[in-house]
């Protein structure tokens, strides 16, 4: 009963952390491998490579969600190059998609930060 507890609770986990399939996984096979019948020192054994692996997956996936992250900033600050030319138009002018495109840009940017910070809520 205590592995499948212990299992329960990393599924727990896993849903607040979904992109940890790996660790999921793990979970499933800790509850299959560690109650069977083999003798102490194998299954410490098999339990301490089980959660090497564990940690190595979170923090795999910890890493890609940084990236992800970091990438949403540079398309911010590339966006914001863009829109440095709403310092050079005036409200008569006369081509009226120039406003268009630069609310565009803004909404792109909203997007853009709403994905950046859900990956790093994901850390």
């Amino acid at each position: 009963m205590k592995a499948e507890r212990s299992g329960g609770s990393r599924h727990g986990a896993d849903r607040a952390n979904p992109g940890t399939q790996a660790s999921e996984l793990i979970g499933r096979l800790r509850q299959i491998l560690l109650p069977a019948g083999v003798n102490c020192t194998c299954r410490d054994t098999l339990a301490g490579a089980l959660e090497r692996f564990d940690l190595l997956e979170r923090r795999r996936e910890a890493r890609r969600q940084l990236a992800e992250a970091r990438d949403h900033k540079e398309r911010i600050a590339a966006l914001l190059s863009f829109l440095s030319d709403l310092d050079t138009v005036t409200e008569v002018e006369s081509d009226r998609t120039v406003f268009d495109e630069m609310a565009l840009l803004f909404e792109e940017i909203g997007r853009s930060a709403e994905a950046g910070a859900a990956a790093l809520r994901e850390l």
